[in-house]
């Protein structure tokens, strides 16, 4: 039995054009709940992750519009409130998917703290949006009072940014291992997790967001994963995307890899993180990693199409 990490891009819950209320998001979750409880079915060991950026973005929106009734809550607990909701809807879907393919085993969702470092350049450097856009005058008058950052969003108005430090591990990952060994399906590391930092032993929440693929890389190392099953709304990753040269990748050594995404193949915001999740996870000794499209993970698995990468 191999243990496969499974990381859900955004389109596992909530699709392009949707409004993003419960029933279009549980849908959808009901459609990934039924392909993992076949991967699952065909003897592999699997555990959850997923992104929540959507779901942060309307709590956001919603703890300002509440702000005069209610006090607003900070990023960290805004990610927090994601991964329970999310967790919610994967577990309670993923329990009934396997009932009906004859499996009674245990899913959980484990709200997850990741370690950065305080010193990390991000902290510098803010570049990830979040939340709603605003007019000049409501950024301006938020970096003023509250000493955010806040950017011009390519003529589509103002948005908050705020760093994206590189993770280092998993505070929970002792507890997850020990659901994992005992047989559990466990969904952790919800939207990379929640950002701490340490100092003299104690943790603090700080705002920021961590890369979803990335956590997830430090989640198959927490649990000694073989296989990381990166999952998202395309087939793999491509050379020349979008051009007429475009090439997709299907098996393709690591350092071909690394030789690519010096090229600069794979966009910042889109593949690149995905491409750097496999990197690291295979340097770290995982066995294979894979990207490719959520409807298409069993023929992932058994090496059928995605872009797969193999240790040497």
């Amino acid at each position: 039995m191999q243990t496969i990490v499974v990381a859900l891009g955004g389109n596992a819950i909530l699709a392009r054009g949707e409004k993003g209320t419960f029933g279009e998001q549980l849908r959808n979750v009901r459609r990934t709940a039924t392909q993992i409880a076949r991967l699952i079915k065909e003897g592999n060991r699997v555990v959850i992750t997923h992104g929540n950026g959507p779901q942060v973005g309307n709590i956001l929106i919603q703890n300002e519009l509440g702000s005069a009734m209610v006090p607003p809550m900070p990023m960290d607990v805004c990610g927090a409130e994601s991964q329970g909701l999310i967790g919610y809807m994967i577990q309670s879907q993923l329990r009934n998917a396997l009932h009906e393919n004859g499996l009674h085993i245990p899913v959980c969702t484990v709200v997850t703290q990741t370690l950065v470092d305080k010193s990390d350049p991000a902290f510098k450097n803010p570049t990830k949006p979040v939340g709603p856009f605003k007019d000049r005058r409501h950024a301006e008058a938020r970096q003023r009072e509250f000493g955010e950052n806040w950017i011009e969003d390519s003529g589509r108005g103002w948005r908050r940014v705020v760093p994206s430090p590189d993770p280092k591990g998993i505070v929970e990952s002792a507890s997850i291992k020990a659901l994992v060994d005992a047989g559990h399906v466990v969904i952790s590391v919800g939207g990379g997790g929640i950002p701490v930092i340490e100092d003299s032993g104690m943790l603090r929440g700080v705002e920021a967001v961590i890369d979803k693929d990335l956590g997830a890389d430090c989640l198959a190392a927490a649990v000694g994963a073989d296989s990381l099953v990166i999952l998202t709304d395309v087939n793999g990753a491509a050379l020349y995307y979008g051009t007429p040269q475009e090439r997709w990748l299907g098996e393709v050594s690591l350092n071909e890899l690394k030789r690519y995404e010096r090229e600069g193949h794979f966009g910042k915001g889109s593949m690149g993180p995905k491409v750097k999740a496999v990197i690291r996870f295979i340097e770290r000794g995982g066995k294979s990693a894979i990207i490719s499209a959520l409807d298409r993970v069993l023929e992932a698995v058994r090496g059928e199409t995605g872009t797969r990468v193999f240790a040497s």
